[in-house]
């Protein structure tokens, strides 16, 4: 039985979870501490991060996107890429934004606001900290410091952003709640990576944490209904019914992505290129500044690209119908040859990545 070290309030150890679950792949669930975070973690992965996964035979992963991918050759059945390609790239599409912008207004929701962050920073400190010597009110308190510092004011999130990463939640919940009204998951009865991917901000963040949730439950309720669908869903219970084609309702979401997720890859990557370490961008007429660089998301924009490259026709023609029509298109090609050099030995999900200041709690 492979082994999944993380924390029941992770985001990326949500996403991770209800994967396993849904496959019905045997895993022990190992609540990561600080401990692990400094000794085994570092140095089995090189990253402080969870969710991290040790296999049967002794060897580690981390980064759920390429680890998904490595489940999936390993356990064929019920795959939750479509085997319609341009429902593919979608799914793909959608994961990197849930994984990559969708985090944003996920931390600003529980470390900006008083009744999520106080509750967050003691069931962390519970965790997390468990092993930590020292008074459990400081042992909160520089939890929540430092979530907030790194997670929430360290990436752009001010008095004029903060509306719009609000914003970004809320329209994502007015775009899904008519879709889970009329169909179990984003392309029919299964669920794809599209869903799982959306699991990440949408499960042990937005509907759990005080604040997004009491959202979530008035304004969306089809969405509650469907987090708590996909974790119960197990393939072997479910049909194969898939929609054909990209349904009309899914449009909406293909321009939110573009307006915002794109946007902020092509700025991010345009800073890489130019050996800047901060970048601003601004998204939906919200000014960011001060943005970190990030070298692992110049690679997701290259992966993204990568995959709609690989498009065989006429399912590439599809996509860029279907892109263009959102205004999506253009954003996901603007910036090119954007090498990250992430990567480069091709061990991702194996090996060392990145090693992060703190531990990566999100």
């Amino acid at each position: 039985m492979i082994k999944v070290y993380g924390l029941k309030v992770s985001y990326f150890t949500g996403k991770l979870e209800a994967y396993l679950r849904y496959k019905e792949i045997p895993y022990e669930f190992c609540v990561a501490t600080a401990r692990h975070f400094q000794t085994i973690l570092k140095e089995k992965t090189g990253a402080m991060q969870v969710p991290a996964v040790e296999l049967e035979d002794g060897r580690w992963m981390t980064d759920t996107s390429p680890m998904i991918d490595w489940f999936e050759a390993q356990y064929p059945q019920a795959p939750i890429l479509p085997a319609d390609p341009v429902q593919a790239f979608l799914s793909r599409l959608i994961e990197d934004y849930a994984d990559e912008w969708m985090w944003r207004p996920a931390m600003h929701y529980r470390w900006s606001f008083p009744s999520s962050a106080i509750l967050l920073a003691r069931r962390i400190t519970d965790e997390l900290a468990a092993d930590v010597p020292g008074p459990g009110w400081v042992k909160r308190w520089r939890v929540r410091k430092r979530q907030y510092t790194n997670f929430v004011k360290n990436d752009g999130i001010t008095e004029e952003t903060r509306k719009q990463a609000e914003r970004s939640y809320t329209r994502l919940l007015e775009i899904l709640n008519p879709i889970f009204d009329s169909r179990a998951y984003l392309f029919g009865d299964r669920p794809t990576l599209a869903d799982i991917g959306l699991m990440g901000p949408l499960f042990r963040h937005c509907s759990m944490d005080p604040d997004p949730a009491a959202i979530m439950r008035e304004e969306a309720p089809a969405v509650m209904a469907w987090v708590y669908r996909l974790w119960n869903a197990r393939a072997s219970r479910l049909g194969d019914g898939m929609v054909d084609g990209v349904p009309d309702d899914i449009l909406p979401l293909l321009r939110e992505i573009g307006e915002t997720h794109l946007e902020y890859l092509c700025a991010n990557a345009a800073a890489w290129g130019a050996g800047e370490v901060q970048f601003g961008a601004d998204i939906q007429g919200a000014s960011y500044v001060g943005v970190p660089t990030s070298q692992y998301r110049v690679w997701c924009l290259e992966e993204l690209q990568r995959h709609y490259e690989g498009l065989a026709e006429p399912a590439k023609a599809e996509v860029k119908t279907l892109l263009d029509g959102q205004g999506a298109l253009e954003p996901l090609l603007r910036v090119g040859n954007s090498v990250s050099r992430y990567n480069e030995d091709d061990m991702v999900p194996f090996g060392p990545t990145s090693i992060s200041v703190y531990p990566d709690v999100k």
